[in-house]
This record gives C-alpha cells, sequence and structure tokens, in this order.
C-alpha cells in the first residue's frame, strides 16, 4: 500500500469506471461483475481519511493518505475514488514568470468546453453532457505560486462547472473538493454527478485541480515503469536487508518528487489550497463560499473555515477527518476503521451461510483466512494481471480498496477466493484502482501530489527506530492492516521540504453553521473525527450529524434521511439539529 505517514491516504478511481475494458483480465468486470458495484463515493481519499495505502508519505491518504508505498490502501473515495472522465485544456497548469499585471481578485475566467482528462488525471474521455443537455466547461485560474509573495509569479489552476438548472434561483456556486489530498476535481465531479444533481437546482456545481494535482502545475516522481515496481516493493520488512530497501525505496521516490518538481513542493499545502479557494470565490462572484467536502475535503473546508470564517456560507462536510490527530492517532484511527469494516464484511459473509465463498464459520476464520493469504504472498506471489504478479502489499492493498463502500463487498469475497485459487488479477486490479493506474499502465498523479500535500502539512518525520517501536500497537489495532500502516509513518521521513503543523488549527468563530456528517461504519475516516470536528471548529458552527451505515461516506450512501437534512440545508438554509441520527 502507498504509505502516508499522515494517516491519510488518497483512493483511487471506481475499478470498474475508468474506462477499463470488460473483456481486459484486470478489469473487474471481466470477473462476472459489471455493473454490480458501484463507484465509491469521491473521497478520498485517507490523512486519516483515505485509506491505509503506503503513500510515500507514510500516511494514510486523507479520504482517507499519500502516494507512497507499495500500493495505497487508498484515496476518495474515494479521491475519490474515480478516475473518470474530465479534463480542462491541453495544458498542465504551467507556471508563469511574470508578475501579475491585474488584481488577480478581478480575474475572468475563460470557460470553455471540457477535453478529455489528461494522464495526470486518470485519463479517460470528455464528460457527457448532464440531464438537460447541459454541457460541462473547463477554465484555468491564476493563483500565486506562493501565497506569502502574491505579486510574484502565478501559476494556473484548472476548473469545471455545470451552470445551475433554475438560473433565476440561484444561490451562487457549491464547490467541492472529494478527498486525497490528490484527487482530481475535474476528473471527480462529472464521474459522481448524477449523486449531486438535485443540489443543481440552485447551484453552480464546481471543483478543481488543487495546486500539485491533475493539471493544476502537478507534482511528479517516479515514471510508470518505476511506479508498478515501487507499488509491487515488500512494505512490511521483516529483516535488516528488507528495512534497508524499503528505505531506500521511499529516499528514490523523495528524490524524484524533489528533482521533477522541487520549486513547487514548498507551496502544495492545505493552507495555500484553502487561499486559492477564497480567491476562487471571489473569482466566481460569490460573497460567500458555499462549499461541499469528502474526506480530505472536509480538512481543507475546516482550514478555510480558520482562515475566513466571514466568508463561510452553506458548507457540508462528509466522511470527516480529525482534525485533532497526530499522524500517529490518524495512522492508528484508521487501521481501527478498516479493521472494524473487515470484520462488518466478514460478518455478513458468515451469515449469508453456504452462499459465502470464503472458508470459514466464524468472522475470526475468515480473518485467519487472509492473514495465511497475506503470509503466503510475501513467500511467493501469485499470477495478476500479464506479466505482473499480485504481492502481499497489492493483495492487501486491493482488500483496502474494497472496503470503501459496502456495494464492492462482492468483489472482496470474489477477488479473495481468486487469489486462494492461485488467481491474483481482480485483487491486482483493485490494487491498481487504488493507486491510480489504468489497463494502459499510466499512472495519475493521486499518490505523488497525496505525498507532497501530506508531506508539507505534517511536521512530523519517523525514523527506522521510532517507527520499529510503534508497530506492536499497529499490529494490535489490527491484525490485518496494522503493520502496513505502522510502516507507513516513514513516508515523509525522507521528504526535502519541512512540514507546518502537527495538527490544523480548524477553529472558526463566527463561521456559519457547516453541517458535519460522521457514518459509523466508515473505515478510511473513523466515525470519532466528526465529533472532534464538530468540537474544534467552535460552540454554534459545527452541526453533528450521524449516519449508521457501511463505506466512506454518507450522502451518496442512499440513506434518505442523510440527503434530506444536507439538501435542506443547501437548498434551503434549514439547518439539521445537531446530534441527529439517520439510519
Amino acid at each position: 500500500m502507498p504509505t502516508s505517514p499522515t494517516g491519510r491516504h488518497a483512493a483511487g478511481p471506481d475499478p470498474g469506471g475508468d474506462g477499463r475494458d470488460p473483456d481486459d483480465p484486470g478489469s473487474p468486470e471481466a470477473h462476472g461483475r459489471h455493473g454490480d458495484a458501484p463507484a465509491p463515493r469521491p473521497d478520498g481519499a485517507a490523512r486519516a481519511d483515505d485509506g491505509p495505502g503506503a503513500s510515500p508519505s507514510g500516511r494514510p491518504h486523507r479520504r482517507g493518505g499519500a502516494a507512497r508505498r507499495a500500493g495505497t490502501l487508498l484515496a476518495a473515495a474515494t479521491a475519490t475514488l474515480l478516475l473518470v472522465t474530465a479534463g480542462c485544456s491541453d495544458g498542465d497548469g504551467g507556471g508563469s514568470e511574470e508578475e501579475p499585471d491585474r488584481d488577480l481578485g478581478s480575474q475572468n475566467l475563460d470557460w470553455k468546453p471540457c477535453p478529455a482528462p489528461s494522464e495526470a488525471e486518470g485519463g479517460g474521455t470528455a464528460p457527457s453532457p448532464l440531464p438537460g443537455g447541459t454541457k460541462w466547461e473547463c477554465s484555468f485560474m491564476e493563483v500565486p505560486r506562493d501565497w506569502a509573495k502574491p505579486e510574484g509569479e502565478t501559476i494556473e489552476l484548472a476548473l469545471i462547472r455545470a451552470k445551475a438548472r433554475d438560473q433565476a434561483n440561484r444561490i451562487g456556486s457549491l464547490i467541492f473538493n472529494f478527498g486525497g489530498p490528490g484527487g482530481s476535481g475535474v476528473s471527480t465531479l462529472p464521474a459522481a454527478a448524477q449523486d449531486f444533481e438535485r443540489l443543481r437546482a440552485r447551484y453552480d456545481l464546481v471543483s478543481f485541480d488543487p495546486r500539485g494535482v491533475g493539471r493544476s502545475q502537478p507534482v511528479e516522481c517516479l515514471d510508470d515503469p518505476e511506479l508498478d515496481q515501487y507499488y509491487a516493493q515488500d512494505a512490511t520488512p521483516d529483516d535488516s536487508a528488507e528495512e534497508k530497501t524499503y528505505s531506500d525505496n521511499l529516499s528514490r521516490y523523495d528524490s524524484a518528487c524533489e528533482e521533477n518538481s522541487g520549486a513547487d513542493l514548498p507551496h502544495v499545502g492545505t493552507t495555500s489550497a484553502a487561499r486559492d479557494m477564497d480567491l476562487m470565490r471571489q473569482v466566481l462572484g460569490d460573497d460567500k463560499l458555499h462549499y461541499f467536502g469528502i474526506s480530505y475535503g472536509t480538512e481543507l473546508g475546516g482550514v478555510y473555515a480558520h482562515l475566513f470564517p466571514e466568508n463561510v456560507g452553506r458548507a457540508v462536510f462528509d466522511a470527516v477527518v480529525d482534525p485533532t490527530s497526530t499522524a500517529v492517532e490518524g495512522s492508528l484511527g484508521q487501521a481501527r476503521g478498516f479493521q472494524l469494516a473487515f470484520t462488518n464484511f466478514a460478518e455478513d459473509c458468515v451469515a449469508r451461510g453456504d452462499a459465502c465463498q470464503l472458508p470459514g464459520s466464524t468472522p475470526e476464520e475468515i480473518q485467519q483466512f487472509v492473514i495465511d493469504l497475506q503470509n503466503r504472498l510475501e513467500k511467493k506471489p501469485i499470477p495478476g494481471i500479464g506479466d505482473r504478479e499480485l504481492t502481499q502489499t497489492q493483495a492487501t492493498n486491493g482488500i483496502a480498496q474494497a472496503l470503501y463502500s459496502k456495494e464492492y463487498w462482492p468483489l472482496l469475497e470474489q477477488g479473495l477466493d481468486e487469489a486462494d485459487g492461485g488467481n491474483g488479477a481482480l485483487l491486482l486490479a483493485l490494487s491498481d484502482a487504488m493507486n491510480g493506474r489504468n489497463r494502459e499502465g499510466q499512472y495519475s498523479n493521486l499518490q505523488a501530489a497525496n505525498a507532497a500535500i501530506n508531506c508539507v502539512d505534517f511536521k512530523e518525520r519517523y525514523s527506522m527506530e521510532q517507527t520499529k517501536a510503534r508497530l506492536p500497537e499497529f499490529r494490535e489495532a489490527s491484525p490485518i492492516f496494522g503493520e502496513y500502516l505502522g510502516w507507513g509513518l516513514m513516508g515523509c521521513n525522507h521528504w526535502p521540504v519541512p512540514g507546518q503543523w502537527e495538527t490544523p488549527d480548524v477553529s472558526a468563530p463566527g463561521a456559519a453553521p457547516i453541517v458535519v456528517i460522521g457514518n459509523t461504519g466508515d473505515p478510511a475516516t473513523p466515525y470519532e473525527g466528526a465529533r472532534a470536528m464538530v468540537q474544534a471548529l467552535g460552540k454554534g458552527v459545527g452541526v453533528e450529524l450521524t449516519y449508521e451505515g457501511e463505506g466512506h461516506g454518507a450522502y451518496n450512501s442512499g440513506n434518505k434521511c442523510v440527503a434530506s437534512a444536507v439538501d435542506q440545508y443547501l437548498l434551503n438554509g434549514k439547518v439539521p439539529a445537531s446530534g441527529t441520527v439517520c439510519r
């Protein structure tokens, strides 16, 4: 799994929604599951919100973490989690050496039809029109490369929008961040648009590639063949030789990021992204920022609310990152969250009796079956897709990807059964989705951006010895995922840029109410994070809403209670009662 030292992992795209050929052995549809496992909700994901993947930053993606370890157990939900459809131009948001000759807040955006997404955004086809024929529009917005030098050189951020249906009663723009960090909003919003079509009644739906992501001055590290090797590595070393190899691989990854994107690495953090969003608010012509943040997007939204409390409009945080968790606390929280999700999966399988394809009559026996499979794969990988094999790390990564949504449980059950029989194609396809790899062998920059953002945000740097000292806690938290998340703490150890904080400040006195939704069965952003966010935002700001369900996030779960509460607030301004529980 990609290592993310912060407990935030970038979740990969929908393994069945990224343009894979259904006849491709690496496609979940080729395993008899075509259409029965919807895309995970965007997240994206994991800081502690995107999954136990091994991101180069060693922290789980706040997807759900960063792109580091061999095969990230995440980000978005499923950063979200949908490598599908849109881009903004043929450019990559490159920097300008000239000083801006005008007030950036008064710039006019040149909206044009959206092309197909770039390789950094995940590839695919141009987004299709929405119901009623509304077409997606894309543009670029100029922002300072360094907000400490607002009159200095600029870079461009890629934006996408779909106009509101009812222009006469339009409230404004509703800006989305789907998580990661590192997820492309330009490609995710069109893929997820059907879930937010009700909100388009009165809002322009808007998203963007944050700095360092997709077309917005993307962070570049290893090339595609190097990433194949990197994500297949042994991410849970057992002896001194393996430990050295693991550390050297992390160092090599970080050096490649510095060599290819060194000038941008100090400036891709969450604080800069929050300042970009306030400039975006101005450029879009809105007095207030109306916002929907998912997974890591809740952390970004919290930082925005702290910096600009007077500019907060109607805002919703779903799949909430705990803003009070340090890197190790976030990673441990994810270990427990993914373990809980696996236990729920195993209990469901046992309850189906003979219909369950996995051996074992109790959840504990199914867990032991998976641990035994992991141990066998560590000694001897099995055939995967083409000439690529399924390693222990990739199998664990694929398991985590499938736990982002209950609708993925059939894929997980089938993938484990096939792997037990010597066929690793389905678990490898799930792992590829987590890491942003398409069937042509091309990687998005999801994990590279995840690493860069995580490592410039968080101060903690864990040495080999410090990491090994914490491993017993991680093994206790999760027999399946703990070891991987524990080793992920090393993800930022060699990073060339120092971090900013131990935990972000999200206090927002005077801000408008923010609806904060926690899901009791969320593996990537454990439920406790929602209450921590409510308390950290401050009295009268955070409004807690609980969903008793499974998967990463709640609004797109299909639960009518959650959807109604959110829609009533965003569309009509009706704030739900704090403490509302939806079942």
